[in-house]
């Protein structure tokens, strides 16, 4: 009964309390017995227990009601699921956030990832929590409520006392991640800087091993940081010619000295200049300055140590040397004159050239005013090429020590930066180049006496038709009265003054043709010696008794082409200028030959004769020579140092003429007192086998000038037709006259057959003699042609071609040779 009753005590949930009362009762009710006690004590122990379970379970409750309200007031979601996914709590935060409780929180957030990587981690890490393995990852997600990214720390928990359970916890790391980017982006420009900086970095240890190297070292040694810092090449390995003797490995250039008192802290050392020398051998000069920092006990533990690479700098500064001295000897030896003027327009500088071309030493010019340097004359037009605006030009000075010298000037301005100074700049002076025009200025006055005397002989050439045609008629007619007086006569006396001075006018005029290049020339391969040999007689008698004549020829003289009796005028010429330049007390007067041989130009007063093979005629005399002023003049016509008719200044303008056609140059060399001497250099003929020397029409000795023949005399001249045809009538000819191109197509229109000889002048207007030639020749191809001109031959003869059996006589011309040629023309076949 009682064990009923404590048992069902105790199954009932009898507290503690009642089951000790119970027993007590049964004691005193005289339930003595063991089994009763026992049960008793029992039932109250199990009472006691029971009351202490109780107790627990109150706390416990009470523990997780704490739990619940911390997980529930977690400001960032939070979720407790099964390993499989199945969400079991969420916080209010995952709810206000995510608002599905019924997702778990891994699937929620892949949607809401904004990078494939992060949610690839994700369900990764939910793979990991499924199989009880916990792990982190931050995902970027998209915050619905700033509409912004943020960085989530999402992590997985298993709960091993909870088993199959996984709590998912989130935290925002944004400002966490935003300083991590900081740092990063300014750590990766900070080693930028240390690795790409214009300077070589570098650490070593004790043992000289690098630590660290910076790109910049590596690449001016030609290797990379790795090679360096693998440990197998050491500071001394790249500097072997500067390591010092007992130095240890990590300053090998420093004394021991110097080591000992980098014991401690830190201790600066250097700079030093060193060579370093890399693994493939590229060198280096650098300077290096390193701080040694010390360990506890006063060993090195490593260095920091900078390189400035010397290299380059040296580099660019022997650069600058070179260009200095490369700039300093164009500056001193441009043949250019160079000076800087300072604002004050005073000659600060100046290389060799300038001084040169102002007739001073340098010393003397610096310090100088500009315009001091110049004549008087010339400072005007120097102070305004210095002026402000420059306009002065480019003008051309004489400096004051050297007023032969003729400069033209370049001024330009400098402004404060020394460059071209611009209108408005605050000039600090200017930079004068000098050009050497002497010689050009010469030249131009050359050249101005050149188109003088071009023109002169222009003006000569275009007189001399006219001239001839006057003097042909006066020639001819002379001879027509002559043939009616005789010698003995009272008017041949009078007949032979009119012919001779019309024929002291034609050689005037043959001279001028001869100055102004327009004479016709009938050149022949001929020895100069032999043209000479033949002269000595006339000369002599020329020049008198009283001059000594040395002739001195060359041996094994060259042939050359002239026309001989061009070439006889020349000597003849020069000869008689050499008699009246010693007409008071005789001299001497010498004629030399030789060959030279020209292997570079020879040049003198503006003639330069070319490299070449030429024979050499010297012409010189002892007499009073020619004044300098004088000397450039003497090839000009109708200039004389003679009295008023003594002369007419054509002798030395018709010998430069003749020369000059030939193809030669004639050189003189004169001074007051000492003579001179005269130098024709004439090329030299190269002989040709199949040359010879041609005939002069119309100087055949012809004895008979009559003959037969119908001729056609062509002339526009009624003068000079009128003398001619009456001339030719005389001697037999029967003569068809025609006062125009024109009129003789008509003429040989009527009785073209019965001509036998075309006698036409060559200028004539409207249709001229060389085009008239070509008309008649449609239909008379062998009709013969004699041309005649107050022109010279050459001036017609490019016009005419390949034209046969043309004869050239030009005025003025004599009855004689006027016969002779139509005589020498149509019988030519019969000899």
């Amino acid at each position: 009964m009682a064990i009923a009753v404590a048992t069902a005590g105790l199954i009932g949930g009898t507290t503690p309390v009642r089951a000790q009362a119970v027993a007590g009762a049964a004691a005193a009710g005289g339930w003595g017995s063991p089994l009763v006690l026992l049960l008793a004590g029992l039932a109250g122990a199990l009472a006691l227990v029971a009351g202490g379970l109780a107790v627990i379970l109150i706390r416990t409750q009470r523990g997780r009601v704490r739990m619940q309200a911390a997980f529930n007031a977690m400001p960032w979601p939070r979720q407790l699921g099964r390993r499989d996914g199945t969400p079991l709590v969420n916080n209010p935060a995952f709810v206000e956030r995510f608002g599905d409780r019924r997702r778990a929180l891994p699937e929620v957030l892949a949607e809401q990832v904004d990078d494939d990587g992060a949610r690839q981690e994700l369900r990764r890490l939910a793979a990991n929590a499924a199989a009880g393995i916990g792990g982190h990852v931050e995902a970027p997600v998209w915050d619905p409520d700033s509409g912004e990214r943020i960085w989530l720390d999402v992590r997985a928990q298993p709960m091993p006392d909870q088993d199959g359970l996984v709590a998912w916890l989130t935290e925002d790391i944004t400002a966490r991640r935003q300083m991590q980017d900081i740092l990063r982006t300014e750590m990766a420009r900070f080693v930028d800087l240390l690795e790409h900086a214009p300077v070589g970095f570098y650490s070593v240890d004790g043992d000289g091993r690098f630590l660290f190297v910076n790109k910049t070292l590596t690449d001016w040694l030609g290797t990379t940081p790795e090679k360096l810092t693998d440990g197998h090449i050491r500071l001394h390995d790249l500097i072997p010619e500067a390591a010092t003797e007992g130095a240890p490995a990590h300053v090998p250039f420093a004394s021991e000295e110097t080591v000992h008192a980098a014991s401690g802290d830190a201790v600066t050392l250097g700079p030093r200049e060193v060579v370093l020398v890399g693994p493939t051998g590229q060198r280096i000069e650098t300077y290096i300055t390193q701080e040694v920092v010390g360990g506890e006990d006063g060993q090195p533990i490593s260095t920091r140590s900078v390189v400035r690479n010397l290299s380059d700098e040296r580099q660019v500064h022997d650069a600058l040397e070179r260009s200095e001295r490369r700039f300093r000897r164009f500056f001193q030896q441009s043949p250019v004159g160079i000076a800087l003027l300072d604002a004050d327009g005073r000659v600060q500088e100046c290389n060799a050239a300038f001084s040169k071309l102002m007739g001073v030493s340098r010393d003397a010019v610096v310090g100088q005013p500009a315009q001091q340097l110049v004549r008087p004359g010339d400072r005007a037009a120097l102070g305004q090429a210095l002026s402000r605006d420059g306009g002065g030009g480019r003008p051309e000075v004489r400096p004051a020590a050297e007023p032969d010298t003729v400069c033209r000037v370049f001024a330009t301005p400098l402004d404060a930066e020394g460059a071209g100074g611009a209108r408005g700049l605050e000039r600090e002076g200017h930079v004068l180049h000098l050009i050497d025009a002497t010689e050009q200025k010469n030249l131009e006055e050359q050249f101005a006496q050149s188109q003088k005397m071009q023109a002169v002989g222009q003006l000569a050439g275009g007189i001399a038709h006219d001239f001839n045609n006057l003097l042909t008629a006066m020639i001819g007619f002379c001879d027509l009265l002559l043939l009616r007086h005789r010698p003995g006569d009272q008017s041949f006396a009078d007949l032979m003054q009119v012919k001779q001075n019309a024929n002291r006018a034609a050689n005037l005029v043959r001279q001028l043709l001869a100055f102004s290049r327009q004479q016709t020339l009938r050149p022949t391969v001929l020895s100069v010696t032999d043209v000479l040999q033949e002269l000595m007689h006339l000369l002599r008698r020329l020049i008198g008794e009283n001059i000594q004549l040395d002739v001195i020829h060359g041996r094994s003289l060259w042939e050359v082409k002239v026309d001989q009796g061009q070439l006889e005028q020349v000597i003849i010429n020069l000869a008689v200028n050499a008699r009246d330049a010693m007409a008071d007390g005789g001299g001497e007067l010498a004629i030399r030959t030789s060959n030279q041989q020209l292997s570079r130009p020879l040049k003198r007063e503006g003639e330069t004769v070319p490299p070449g093979d030429y024979v050499l005629i010297e012409v010189a005399d002892s007499g009073c020579g020619i004044a300098q002023e004088n000397l450039d003049r003497i090839f000009e016509p109708f200039f004389s140092t003679k009295e008023v008719g003594a002369g007419t200044g054509l002798g030395l303008s018709t010998v430069y003429g003749i020369v000059k056609q030939t193809g030669g140059f004639i050189l003189v060399d004169s001074a007051p007192g000492v003579g001179t001497n005269f130098q024709i250099y004439l090329p030299r003929h190269q002989q040709i086998a199949s040359e010879h020397a041609p005939t002069k029409s119309g100087q055949g000795q012809v004895t008979d000038l009559t003959g037969m023949g119908t001729l056609l005399l062509v002339e526009d001249e009624e003068a000079v037709r009128a003398f001619s045809a009456r001339a030719l009538r005389k001697k037999g000819y029967t003569v068809l006259e025609a006062s125009s191109g024109e009129h003789a197509l008509d003429v040989m229109a009527d009785q073209g057959d019965q001509v036998d000889l075309l006698i036409t002048d060559v200028v004539m207007p409207n249709l001229d003699g060389p085009a008239l030639v070509k008309r008649v020749r449609e239909t008379r191809p062998d009709v013969k042609v004699i041309f005649i001109s107050g022109y010279t031959e050459d001036s017609f003869r490019r016009n005419l071609g390949e034209e046969a059996d043309t004869h050239f006589l030009g005025k003025p011309f004599t009855l004689k040779q006027l016969a002779g040629m139509v005589k020498d023309v149509l019988y030519a076949d019969a000899r």
